[in-house]
């Protein structure tokens, strides 16, 4: 009797199974025919690492740097009695790096990261096959981390450029890359998340792809595609000591900046003007508004665009085109990605009435004249993304400065070279280029003309030095 209980429950057992299977088998022949082939045949992954990997480049860059050899060069207390000294012990050397870029035209343009080719001297570029070619820079963008070089070619192959909006969590991809100096190497994952933010050193990235793809040093610059064999992203960035967290820039913000890389050698980015900070729930409070989500402008600069258009401190902006703004950041994220020339409709907030507001966007100041009102008609500092004024009797007791020394960091801004430097409000400016500054009157000598620029930054009764490379 036992034997028969346990007979039947055991083909109970595969009736119920039988029919999972039933129910199962049909769902994985028609959800992705790609995975529904033969893994050892058919599988995508390895179409798309077959065909699409002659299209992805290894990037090798030689910098020259100066080096002290002087034996106490490190030594922080010996430093100040053998300054110049240690020159007379420095020699120039190469210093190397490798990262990955891809073809996106058959005559030779290249997509990479901003930081695999920043400050190279010389760039090689290494084809699968062994090829190798000279490049040089066309154009970068430290905003996005991006970069296009040229080598000179014809026919070549080169890869499509896809759709990120389109891209869904969750859905797979592929990185192809050169980490460790290991060519052509190829990893598979998801989209674990949309529009990321990361901060990376000084510099703050928003908008960002999240892949469990391995993505490592090495890989930066490489694509991250779909099963189409499609660009979504350019694989830009780890998390050190994490596993399984990797970052990309979605090919759409490529595809914005990349033209205007190759044909002016810079991205005429937009600019409306503004300084923004979190919609808080005491502000909210305070200002009467019930929505949660939002931006607040706590300043807007003269002449602007987004003067002319009539923003004004305290608007609260609730959407950008009609797409809803989260936080303050998704709102700098919105207008990064658009270009000089634009226009925008912001709906904002603005004495408990909405309204909406239209403004045709300006070109981010470079070396004009504008937002240079509170700089004290500095270029150069407009030029980094830094505001100056006049000191104050606080900031001089904090620091233990004495009257005639440094200016005050007023401002920076968002994005800027001057905040990817690590450069904050409330610093204080002493010098610029060795040039010492007892008022705003002493910038216009320090104005000056060449790659970078050096700055001597107080902060907390410290100093230090910040370097920022303003040119190619």
């Amino acid at each position: 009797m036992k034997g028969t209980k346990i007979t039947s429950a055991f083909f109970g057992s595969v009736k119920v199974l039988f029919v999972l299977l039933l129910l199962v088998v049909p769902f994985l022949l028609t959800a992705d025919r790609a995975f529904a082939q033969d893994p050892f045949t058919g599988n995508p992954v390895a179409k798309i690492a077959r065909e699409l990997s002659p299209a992805v480049v290894n990037i090798d860059v030689e910098t020259m740097v100066t080096r002290s050899v002087h034996p106490f060069a490190d030594d922080p207390f010996f430093r100040q009695f053998f300054g110049e000294e240690q020159r007379r012990f420095s020699r120039t050397v190469p210093m190397k790096g490798r990262g990955s870029g891809f073809i996106v035209s058959k005559d030779g343009h290249i997509i990479t990261n901003n930081h695999v080719i920043d400050g190279a001297d010389k760039i090689t570029v290494t084809f699968s096959d062994g090829r190798t070619f000279e490049a040089k820079v066309l154009g970068k963008d430290p905003t996005f981390d991006l970069a296009v070089i040229k080598i000179d070619g014809a026919d070549l192959p080169f890869l499509e450029l896809g759709d990120s909006d389109a891209t869904e969590v969750g859905e797979w991809v592929v990185a192809i890359g050169n980490p460790f100096g290991l060519e052509h190497t190829v990893t598979v994952g998801v989209v674990s998340a949309k529009n990321r933010s990361i901060h990376a050193g000084n510099v703050n990235f928003d908008g960002f792809l999240q892949t469990d793809a391995a993505i490592n040093p090495g890989n930066s610059g490489g694509p991250l595609l779909n099963l189409e064999g499609k660009v979504v992203g350019i694989n830009t960035a780890i998390v050190p000591f994490a596993q399984g967290i990797g970052f990309a820039v979605p090919v759409n913000m490529a595809k914005q900046v990349m033209d205007d890389l190759i044909e002016f050698g810079r991205v005429k980015r937009a600019w409306l003007g503004v300084y923004i900070q979190p919609l808080t729930k005491e502000f909210a409070e305070a200002y009467g508004v019930k929505e949660e989500n939002g931006a607040v402008v706590s300043d807007v600069l003269r002449d602007s665009p987004a003067e002319k258009a009539g923003l004004q401190r305290g608007d609260v902006i609730l959407e950008v085109d009609g797409s809803g703004v989260k936080n303050h950041q998704e709102f700098v994220m919105k207008i990064r990605q658009k270009l000089a020339g634009d226009k925008v409709t912001l709906t904002l907030i603005r004495q408990k009435k909405n309204i909406k507001v239209d403004i045709p966007l300006g070109e981010m100041p470079g070396n004009e004249k504008q937002a240079a009102s509170r700089t004290g008609g500095s270029k150069m500092l407009t030029s980094i993304g830094l505001e100056a004024g006049e000191m104050t009797d606080d900031i001089r007791k904090q620091n233990n400065l004495r009257k005639d020394e440094g200016v005050l960091i007023t401002a920076v801004e968002d994005g800027s070279m001057a905040q990817r430097a690590g450069i904050r409000e409330n610093d204080v400016l002493l010098e610029v280029n060795g040039v010492r500054l007892s008022g705003l009157s002493d910038l216009d000598k320090a104005d000056v003309k060449g790659n970078s620029v050096v700055l001597l930054i107080m902060r907390d009764s410290r100093s230090f030095f910040v370097s920022i490379r303003t040119g190619q």
